[in-house]
C-alpha cells in the first residue's frame, strides 16, 4: 500500500503527514495509529512506538511486568551436568523437577545469546533470590528494580551508582 492509498483510507487529505509520521517529525495520536492498524490489517500495538529496543528497555519492560504481575516470572540459573564435556551429548532438552515450584503446566523456557541482556537478568536473579529468603524487603526489591541500572552492582563485582539497600 503506498502513502497516499494508506492516507486515503485512514481519512486524511494530505499524503506528507504520512511521510512526517515515518520520519519521527510528528507523532500520530493513539486513535490514527489504530485506524492506520485497521487499515494496514495489523494489530495496533506492531505501530505503536516502543522507544529504542535495546536491553535497557526489556529489562524496565520485565520490572513493570513484574511489579504488576508478581508471580508471573520467574527467574532462575541452570546448572550444567557435572563432569560433561562440551558438546559431549547432542541433547539440548531442558528439564525440571514436576514440583510444586512449578505450575501446573509445563514451563516455557527461553534464553537470550545476548551478553549483556544476559548479565542483566542474571542480577535480576540474585535481586529475586534475596528478596525470596529475606535478605532484602519488598520495598528494597522495588526500589532496585526503579532505580536501575544506577543500583547495579553486577553481581557483587562493583559498587552501584545508587544506595538502595537499607540496611547496608
Amino acid at each position: 500500500m503506498t502513502q497516499k492509498e494508506l492516507s486515503e483510507k485512514i481519512g486524511l487529505t494530505d499524503q506528507h503527514r504520512i511521510v512526517q509520521y515515518e520520519k519521527g517529525v510528528r507523532v500520530p495520536k493513539k486513535d490514527l495509529v489504530d485506524k492506520m492498524a485497521q487499515a494496514l490489517d495489523v494489530n495496533p500495538y506492531t505501530l505503536y512506538d516502543t522507544a529504542g529496543r535495546d536491553a535497557s528497555e526489556m529489562m524496565e519492560l520485565l520490572f513493570w511486568l513484574d511489579e504488576f504481575n508478581p508471580s508471573a516470572l520467574h527467574l532462575f540459573l541452570p546448572r550444567k551436568f557435572p563432569g560433561e564435556k562440551c558438546n559431549e551429548v547432542a541433547d539440548t532438552s531442558v528439564y525440571y523437577h514436576d514440583n510444586d515450584s512449578w505450575p501446573a503446566h509445563a514451563p516455557v523456557c527461553m534464553w537470550f545469546d545476548y551478553g549483556v541482556l544476559n548479565d542483566f537478568l542474571n542480577e535480576w536473579v540474585v535481586r529475586m533470590n534475596e528478596l525470596k529468603s529475606g535478605v532484602i524487603t519488598r520495598a528494597e526489591y522495588f526500589e532496585w528494580k526503579i532505580n536501575w541500572p544506577q543500583t547495579c552492582d553486577g553481581c557483587g563485582k562493583f559498587d552501584s551508582k545508587k544506595q538502595w539497600r537499607k540496611n547496608f
